[in-house]
């Protein structure tokens, strides 16, 4: 690396395995039952890869999957040059760390985390690179601490680069976790970021290795206060039913999962982020006082939480 401006893929790389490694082993060990399959492929046009690493029917999740991609092409797709227009007929290499936890519990949250790196390339041109990623939660029965805890976290890994950082990431995220067809949050929110790259390579990767790494610190400590509490079968259904909510927004908004299924990616890998049970139910209601309507009356709305 010669100056703030020239990146360094194998270093990214680097350190997304060992993301990778980390979070696996941390909630293999909060699960304590079910440790994670490792599943190493390969595109079928010879242009990268990745590995695919999976939990699933553990005594603490239903389904775990982190997953690891290096993939390369000779032209970004539409999902990416869509705010991009100059990018068109670039070659690209994309590599991230995408995840998605559905827990047992319904008092436990889903959440979600993604870091990720292109740099597209063009003969007598400069690179154009840059980072993005973030991380979100999606609970079913809603803590107000757990949620004070979780933007606390989202604060304190963007403390380091300035103020306002945490301010302006946090409401991308909850800009870009609604559902516009369901006028709904997906969920709390947290941190998004993407087109990271005005303060240089060091400084923009160093931004992305924080927000990775906070992950799991953010999301643990839930895990191990939740995953006791008992819950009826009523709770378990409610669950079931707001897993909808994350497959529509999946399939149609999510730009990793367009970018991943326009590239000709891996399509078990792109669509391990969707639950493995959920039930759809027609125009469902719920009681003005219940706990179902105040997770969409009170949590499901864009707050300041760190003000609580």
């Amino acid at each position: 690396m010669n100056n703030n401006n020239e990146p360094d893929i194998h270093a990214v790389k680097t350190y997304l395995l060992s993301m990778q490694q980390d979070i696996c082993q941390q909630l293999a060990e909060e699960d304590g039952k079910q440790t994670f399959i490792t599943d190493e492929w390969q595109r079928e046009a010879g242009n990268g890869g990745g590995i695919t690493r999976v939990l699933t029917q553990g005594d603490v999740f239903e389904q775990a999957g982190v997953n690891f991609s290096h993939v390369s092409g000779k032209q970004l797709p539409a999902s990416a040059t869509a705010h991009r227009p100059e990018l068109a007929g670039r070659q690209f290499q994309a590599m991230g760390v995408s995840l998605v936890i559905h827990p047992n519990n319904p008092h436990i949250p889903t959440s979600h985390a993604n870091v990720r790196f292109f740099i597209a390339t063009k003969d007598n041109a400069a690179p154009v690179w840059w980072f993005g990623g973030g991380f979100d939660l999606t609970p079913y029965y809603a803590y107000k601490e757990d949620c004070i805890q979780w933007h606390q976290s989202a604060r304190q890994a963007c403390e380091p680069f300035g103020p306002g950082t945490y301010e302006k990431y946090k409401k991308w995220c909850d800009d870009y976790f609604y559902i516009k067809h369901r006028q709904e949050q997906r969920g709390i929110g947290g941190l998004f970021f993407d087109d990271l790259n005005e303060d240089g390579f060091v400084q923009s990767f160093a931004f992305m290795q924080r927000v990775g790494n906070q992950y799991i610190k953010a999301y643990r400590p839930i895990v191990a206060r939740r995953k006791t509490t008992p819950y009826s079968a009523a709770e378990k259904d409610f669950q079931l039913y707001r897993r909808g909510r994350y497959v529509e927004f999946n399939l149609v908004y999510d730009r990793g999962t367009l970018f991943g299924l326009q590239t000709g990616g891996r399509t078990e890998s792109i669509l391990m982020s969707l639950p493995p049970v959920v039930h759809f139910s027609y125009n469902k209601q719920f009681a003005a006082d219940s706990r179902e309507a105040e997770l969409y009356d009170y949590y499901l709305q864009p707050r300041d939480w760190l003000a609580e």
